[in-house]
């Protein structure tokens, strides 16, 4: 067996099972899908043994675990979307790009919900901000990334804190924490439902920037950072918003989900196992930035600003209209399928077929680490 493994983060008895799922050895874009969506970052292999120690129901939980953002019940038909989320790594590499693109992607979970984001908090760990002036400039740029994006969405800071301790030096924390809005049967969900149904691609093309990022997140630090933290737009961004906001009102949007960590390959895996099982998609057809991008770059980039939406079939121009209204980028690139399988295309040959449930995190391996 080869150590192909170990170039994406993954132990060896991950990629026995990987051989298992399969009946046969992955090939390179396989193993680097299962690489990032079997990351801490995306799966929780390591912590969620300790994430059902948690509440998650109650009579007022609309939603719990398992989608973007939770939802509660507030009363006369309306719901607070809520999601708190951390962004650490990132900030630690490029503090402004990291807290600012930690910001859009919990924005952008919110209104993937159907919920319009109207307020942003924050919780952040510095090192001793009095004897390290790397300290000063991580909270100096962070703050400003934070501000900078929820400024551009028009979303209020409505509350934060903020400590200082030499523990945190050159590793701080970011947690960020949006709230939402949301009439009850307004609530969307990231589902692929309705067999044959168009999987569109909209935002910003997809580029280098962020390719590695979510195996990076679930690393040391003291490993090669370098391109790995993605870089966001917040101009981009309130146009993403405010164009999917829109679209959820026609009634053509069956689901959607964002790009954030791992990228396409989480976004449409994410999408296919709650809804039919199966998805396929040609990376041909997805918008780039950069030409000669491979299949693995454009299936792991982590460029920001970009959704996955699920279209009734039949009414994709109906899509392209308004997302043409707002500068964005628009394309059919794939369709629902119920074979259980996420199909990945380039033209018409196939370069990856995997069942999407076992890149989900419900088929991810789970460790019960022991911890003091």
């Amino acid at each position: 067996m080869s150590n192909r493994y170990k170039a994406v983060g993954l132990k060896k008895i991950e990629y026995q099972k990987i051989i298992e799922i399969l009946g046969r050895e992955p090939n390179d874009l396989e193993l680097n899908m299962y690489g990032a969506m079997w990351s801490e970052h995306c799966s929780y292999k390591h912590s969620r043994i300790l994430f059902r120690h948690f509440p998650t129901s109650g009579k007022r939980i609309i939603q719990g675990p398992g989608e973007n953002a939770g939802i509660v019940d507030i009363g006369d038909n309306m719901a607070i979307a809520m999601k708190i989320e951390s962004h650490n790594s990132p900030t630690a590499v490029n503090p402004y790009q990291g807290a600012a693109t930690g910001v859009g992607g919990i924005l952008r979970d919110i209104f993937a919900m159907g919920a319009r984001p109207i307020a942003f908090l924050n919780s952040l760990r510095f090192g001793n901000i009095r004897e390290s002036d790397n300290t000063k400039v991580l909270l100096k740029g962070a703050v400003k990334g934070m501000a900078d994006y929820t400024k551009a969405l028009e979303v209020p800071t409505v509350g934060g804190e903020i400590y200082f301790n030499h523990t945190y030096e050159g590793n701080p924390l970011v947690n960020a924490m949006c709230l939402g809005l949301v009439e009850h049967d307004k609530i969307h969900r990231a589902n692929a439902s309705g067999v044959g149904n168009s999987v569109m691609y909209v935002g910003s093309a997809t580029g280098m920037d962020g390719i590695g990022g979510a195996s990076f997140s679930s690393s040391t630090l003291e490993e090669d950072s370098e391109g790995v933290c993605p870089v966001g737009d917040p101009e981009l961004g309130k146009r993403v918003m405010e164009a999917c906001l829109e679209l959820l009102k026609t009634g053509s949007v069956v689901g959607l989900q964002d790009l954030g960590a791992a990228g396409l390959t989480s976004a449409c895996s994410e999408t296919a196992t709650p809804g039919e099982g199966g998805m396929e998609i040609d990376v041909f057809k997805v918008p780039r930035k950069v030409e000669g991008m491979n299949p693995i770059e454009v299936m792991l980039s982590e460029s920001q600003e970009r959704m996955v939406l699920i279209v009734e079939k039949g009414r994709e121009e109906q899509v392209n209209e308004i997302v043409k209204k707002w500068g964005l980028h628009s394309m059919v690139i794939g369709k629902v399928t119920d074979d259980g399988m996420l199909t990945v295309k380039e033209g018409d040959t196939i370069v990856a077929e995997i069942p999407s449930e076992s890149l989900d995190s419900s088929g991810a391996p789970e460790y019960d680490t022991d911890y003091e």
